[in-house]
């Protein structure tokens, strides 16, 4: 199994090579966050020369700096800049949570919607919105996603490990068969619901989108990425370890009954809240590890914190295509992923299919 990942050698590792990758990999995909989000913030109906974006952007921080416009500012910092942390933050989050389901259940096609997190999120935002929970209290969205998330998580995983040993043919089986049961569930909410609105509150979930983000959705949504995405970074040298085997895991140190389900939990908070504000936009979480993985290792170290870099690029570059390719409308963040990734998932289907076969 070990070989899916290339980890055959993983612990033969030296801390001495972490720092280096992990520098030029964060100098490197930090740059394209800053162009991504230039060319985001210049890019719309309203166009917005990149000279002006930078020069509203210096004085959000404090810096004296004229040559812009009211409206121009007003756009970039209530509607762009909002929508593009939004997008940065649920891209991070998507990035370290398909990184963490890899790395757990030792597979390149393991990520938060194949193994139910964000289905289950989904379906609790959902929730939440046909009952009108949304009306009573403005973190209802976040909170009923996260309990999805989570639960539709531990549910795969208790499925998979049936009889105290844990089974990664089980483990892909049950998602399919939880997401199927997941939809399922959106599906009958939506035909017995009757109203149009919240109906098309859910269409939101369904596809996955940024419009309308603001600094509230950030304010919501940011605490609990950032306190996912920090455990999963707090514990990579577990992840490492993890992926090598239960028992090579508590030969060293690692106590596997702890550390497994709380980095299940850290995925599907980061996860669950990253869906409480953009709906399910698919295969970030598998593309973008997977990638990074290729170039530059599977050590965790390295690999979870630019996973989160390498997310939020991608659903930044996304979100500018999918607003920007057929104005005045809008398309889809989450079917403009969908055409990425489900390419790319198909690829992995077919460059591992011996070793899927043997699971």
């Amino acid at each position: 199994m070990s070989r899916v990942l290339g980890l055959a050698n993983l612990r033969d590792y030296r801390q001495a090579g972490v720092v280096p990758r992990l520098a030029v990999g964060a100098l490197l995909l930090g740059a394209l966050i800053l162009a991504a989000s230039l060319v985001s913030l210049s890019l719309g109906p309203v166009n917005i020369p990149a000279s002006h974006v930078a020069s509203i952007v210096l004085s959000m921080i404090g810096l004296d700096v004229a040559g812009f416009g009211r409206t121009e500012q007003l756009v970039i910092e209530q509607i762009r800049l909002p929508r593009i942390v939004v997008g940065a933050s649920v891209g991070a989050a998507l990035g370290v949570a398909g990184a963490t389901m890899q790395g757990l259940f030792r597979n390149p096609m393991a990520d938060p919607g194949i193994v139910g997190v964000s289905a289950g999120g989904a379906v609790g935002a959902v929730v939440a919105i046909a009952t009108g929970m949304t009306g009573l209290f403005f973190l209802a969205l976040p909170t009923f996603a996260f309990v999805g998330a989570v639960a539709a998580t531990f549910l795969v995983y208790g499925i998979a490990a049936v009889g105290g040993r844990f089974s990664m043919a089980t483990l892909l089986l049950a998602g399919v068969a939880v997401n199927a049961f997941l939809g399922a569930i959106v599906s009958a909410i939506i035909i017995v619901l009757p109203n149009n609105e919240a109906l098309r509150e859910i269409l939101f979930w369904l596809t996955g989108g940024l419009d309308s983000r603001s600094w509230e959705h950030v304010r919501i949504s940011a605490p609990l990425i950032v306190g996912g995405v920090a455990v999963v970074l707090l514990m990579s040298r577990d992840l490492n370890l993890l992926m090598l085997g239960d028992d090579e895991a508590k030969s060293m140190g690692v106590r596997v009954s702890v550390a497994r389900p709380v980095l299940l939990a850290a995925a599907a908070l980061a996860t669950g809240a990253a869906v409480a504000v953009s709906g399910t936009i698919a295969f970030v979480g598998l593309v973008t590890p997977h990638v990074l993985r290729l170039l530059l290792g599977p050590d965790h170290r390295v690999l979870a914190p630019l996973s989160a870099a390498g997310g939020a690029v991608f659903v930044i570059v996304a979100d500018t295509v999918a607003r920007t390719i057929v104005q005045p409308a809008e398309f889809r963040v989450g079917v403009l992923t969908a055409f990425v990734g489900a390419p790319f998932f198909i690829f992995l289907l077919i460059k591992n299919k011996r070793q899927v076969y043997s699971l």
